[in-house]
């Protein structure tokens, strides 16, 4: 089975400090890795060095996507490609609807595969299922992006951006920050419906707590740009149980 994603000795920095200093991750189709750590480990870097983000300079190494150099796509190219980035903090879009956002993001990724748009009854009968996923009120559709919306229903905003397109690889930044056991549930949920064999998710948290929402197959410890540790499931709870310091060593 190809891989999906592909990263050998990945190092970045923002300004002149060095955050990421050494990574290597390999992801294949249908599995969930959690990565967790401290704050200040390089989880949140490494994250939106995979989306893009022009502020991080990657230094050495090499991500390659599908067969394709990531490194050398542009944000709106590695949308197009599939990877969608669910953001720690959603920001809002005043003036801009749901429903006139997404319709031209999910229109443009048709595009780009060469499909043609979708009609607005087709939208609209798929807007409603996606936002089923995460219990979202049908009248989100017409409000602002993201304004006025709780922590919580920015995160099932994420969640339904995310079913709406659809992608191959899913990262997810601290999804669960700020969310009540049951707004945890609810995005948790809609997380798992969108698994797929062909997809494959991550996840970066500092808690198990989402973790027995979401359960991974591919457990990574983070520490100083680096990752640490690598094991299954159980090692959330050992991090649960015993905290970063027996990694930190």
């Amino acid at each position: 089975m190809e891989n999906l994603l592909e990263i050998k000795n990945l190092h970045a920095k923002i300004g002149e400090k060095e955050i990421l200093k050494g990574i290597n991750l390999t992801i294949k189709p249908g599995e969930v890795h959690a990565i967790m750590g401290r704050n200040g480990s390089g989880k949140s870097t490494l994250s939106a060095v995979l989306a893009g983000n022009q502020n991080y300079t990657v230094t050495e190494g090499s991500i390659n996507y599908l067969g394709k150099d990531l490194l050398k796509m542009s944000p709106e190219e590695r949308s197009w490609a599939g990877i969608f980035l669910g953001f720690q903090y959603p920001v809002e879009i005043p003036g801009v609807t749901n429903v006139n956002f997404m319709k031209t993001a999910v229109n443009e990724h048709r595009k780009q595969n060469n499909l043609p748009p979708l009609s607005a009854a087709e939208y609209l009968k798929m807007m409603r299922e996606k936002m089923a996923y995460v219990e979202m009120d049908p009248s989100f559709s017409s409000r602002g992006v993201n304004v006025g919306f709780s922590g919580g229903e920015k995160k099932r905003n994420e969640i339904f951006q995310m079913a709406m397109l659809s992608p191959r690889l899913a990262i997810l930044d601290e999804t669960d920050s700020g969310l009540d056991v049951d707004a945890l549930r609810i995005v948790a949920n809609g997380v798992n419906r969108l698994k797929r064999e062909d997809n494959a998710f991550v996840v970066i948290t500092h808690y198990q707590r989402l973790l027995d929402y979401i359960v991974p197959d591919i457990v990574h410890v983070l520490y100083k740009g680096k990752i640490v540790k690598t094991a299954g499931k159980e090692l959330a709870a050992e991090v649960e149980k015993h905290g970063y310091e027996e990694f930190e060593k």
